[in-house]
């Protein structure tokens, strides 16, 4: 009776020790599914607060510092006076703020000095498509030319562009774009010092970046392009909008050029259609996707054109995503998107003519490059066609043209003839 008791007591022990783990291991389970839904709640609260507290920040900020610059200053015996005209005796995490609030005004927004951004394409073109509806501007605007440079590192021609440029400022801005594993900065007495606009940043989550290579004949070189514009837009005092290789020279003075481009009633944009395999025929694959048969064009890269016709252009959602979709090699986008564009919604506006000049008689994929220059060989192409300017016919057609960087020296050494630059 005793060992039967034992018996008994031991099998009631088990029973309870495995009930009590069965229900332990539950407990447990249910712990770890509640913290990992707590962690998972806490992860996507937070990342909707940042981007919603962002925004706000952002939408918000220019209201503070307005409010800030509009209190009333203190007299010269107050204390706090001392402080804001001695900005030295602030701590560092303050000065920003007051620097915001001192420079922050009508020319900060018209006419930015600085050419560095954090905004991506998409906000910049957002920024850059703004149009003021009141015809009067509220300061003197100078009209200026701006100068795109699209370049895979430092300008090879430079010192030339710096002869041309010497004496004229004020009547034109300089935007370099280039490949984003260059970092060299030009020296700061420089036309070029601090020039250089942000490359494309794609962004990942949080703190992951992707740099975009613009690549020839794809799209990303259509994307530098926009990208030039829509920074060179930002200044409201930008009325043409020139884009130039990293090996374009000037064929005539800045006076000749400044003036031929400011009184110009056209954009200058070379666009023709191409019955040939190399113009329609060889692109019939985007041309079934799209309804611009009609209007497909072709032309050269390098362009001039007015301030009106590059918000458009910055502007497009319609025709550029398509293009990016469908115009891939052997379809150069580079050669095929603007002509076209223009082509379909302001055509009015084009010359459906470059004032860039380049060799394309031998053929192939790029431009002849010469390396031999003469003030012979340059006036053949200065004065040597015959065109259309404001309704007259002209005898000026090119104002700028491709050469070897090895011509450096020689152009150097006939420019102050030939342009008019000093020696």
């Amino acid at each position: 009776m005793k060992w039967f008791k034992i018996i008994v007591f031991v099998k009631e022990l088990s029973i309870r020790i495995r009930r009590e783990c069965r229900d332990r291991n539950i407990h447990i389970t249910t712990t770890i599914l509640l913290c990992f839904s707590m962690s998972l709640f806490v992860f996507i609260l937070g990342m909707y607060l940042h981007d919603h507290v962002k925004q706000y920040l952002l939408s918000h900020e220019d209201s503070y510092f307005l409010d800030l610059t509009m209190l009333p200053l203190p007299q010269s015996s107050s204390p706090y006076f001392y402080v804001i005209c001695n900005s030295s005796s602030l701590p560092p995490s303050f000065r920003p703020f007051l620097l915001s609030i001192r420079t922050r005004g009508l020319r900060d927004w018209t006419a930015p000095q600085d050419l560095w951004h954090s905004m991506t394409d998409e906000e910049l073109m957002w920024r850059a498509s703004m149009v003021p509806h009141i015809a009067e501007y509220p300061y003197n605007r100078t009209p200026k030319v701006a100068f795109m440079f699209l370049s895979r590192g430092r300008l090879p021609l430079a010192p030339l562009w710096e002869k041309f440029f010497k004496g004229h400022q004020g009547l034109y801005s300089i935007y370099l774009h280039a490949s984003p594993e260059f970092t060299h900065e030009a020296p700061q007495s420089s036309i070029f010092y601090k020039r250089m606009i942000p490359s494309k940043v794609r962004v990942l989550a949080f703190v992951v970046y992707i740099i975009i290579v613009v690549e020839w004949g794809r799209s990303t070189m259509v994307d530098a392009e926009r990208r030039l514009l829509a920074n060179a837009l930002l200044d409201f005092s930008n009325e043409r909008f020139a884009l130039l290789s990293e090996s374009c020279i000037p064929l005539f003075n800045f006076t000749t050029i400044y003036n031929y481009l400011v009184k110009s009633n056209r954009s200058f944009l070379g666009s023709f259609d191409d019955p040939r395999h190399m113009g329609r025929g060889r692109y019939l694959s985007v041309l079934q996707q799209t309804d611009v048969l009609s209007n497909w064009r072709k032309g050269n890269q390098w362009f001039e054109i007015h301030r009106k016709l590059a918000i458009e252009i910055v502007s497009d959602v319609t025709y550029y995503p398509t293009g990016c979709d469908n115009c891939t090699p052997p379809c150069y986008m580079d050669e095929h998107y603007l002509p076209t564009f223009v082509t379909k919604i302001y055509p009015e506006l084009n010359s459906n003519r470059s004032i860039t000049w380049v060799d394309w008689s031998r053929g192939g994929s790029h431009p002849t490059m010469f390396v031999n220059v003469s003030i012979e060989f340059l006036n053949r192409i200065r004065l040597g066609f015959n065109c259309t300017y404001n309704l007259s016919t002209s005898t000026n057609c090119f104002l700028f043209r491709k050469l070897d960087q090895s011509t450096l020296v020689p152009l150097l050494r006939i420019a102050p003839k030939l342009l008019g630059f000093d020696p």
